[in-house]
């Protein structure tokens, strides 16, 4: 489900939805029951959070460019826990 942001035309105030996309649009301010109305958003609604997602997960690379990274990242978190 998409979130949906909406401003206030009567005091301002700003918030945001969480709605199905075949709903109606919010006509009414939570805060003081002006009219409110639907902003167009340009910021996405598809993050991604949590561990798990890597650079290498969908971008295609050379196999060699890949290792090297592991490598290099390997060798990282030995002298970073080494420093500890």
């Amino acid at each position: 489900m998409p979130t949906y942001e909406y401003e206030c035309s009567s005091c301002g105030y700003r918030f945001e939805m969480l709605q199905k996309i075949s709903e109606k649009p919010i006509n009414t301010c939570p805060k003081c029951n002006g009219k409110a109305k639907r902003l167009i958003s340009s910021s996405s609604s598809f993050i991604l959070k949590g561990s798990g997602w890597y650079e290498t997960d969908y971008v295609k690379k050379d196999k060699q460019q890949t290792q090297e990274h592991a490598k290099t990242s390997d060798q990282q978190a030995k002298t970073s826990s080494n420093n500890k």
